[in-house]
């Protein structure tokens, strides 16, 4: 708050999988400690950084490009659900299978609300 100038406040060290660098970052998202998350696209992960920190954490993938709960695939958006959990689950897919209600095909975008209520864009499928 007050700032004229920016700072940087994750990454910055170059293109790369280090914990101080992140390739092809996506949305950010802050929390009210300016604490960072960012998908690192290209490492198939989400990094945290916390305020004034020269490295990240991994909280999410980093074991490659899969589809098990320890790995993403190129992960572009994120939103944080204040509710304290410490493990993910799935709760919505990547499926071209439109008989499935929680299949998605590019999901381009997402957002909680105050009660916890998830919110997607459906890139291909021009819906929200």
């Amino acid at each position: 708050m007050g700032e004229s100038k920016g700072i940087l406040a994750a990454g910055g060290n170059g293109e790369g999988h280090g914990l101080d660098q992140l390739s092809y970052a996506g949305h950010i998202f802050v929390d009210r400690d300016q604490t960072v998350r960012v998908p690192d696209s290209n490492n198939h992960r989400v990094m945290k950084w916390k305020k004034d920190e020269k490295e990240g954490i991994v909280v999410a993938g980093g074991q490659d490009k899969g589809n098990s709960l320890t790995q993403l695939s190129s992960s572009c958006g994120i939103s944080v659900c204040q509710s304290g959990a410490t493990q993910g689950y799935v709760i919505i897919f990547e499926n071209t299978d439109e008989n499935h209600c929680n299949s998605l095909h590019y999901p381009a975008g997402l957002s909680f609300d105050r009660e916890n209520n998830l919110y997607v864009v459906k890139y291909e499928d021009h819906q929200a």
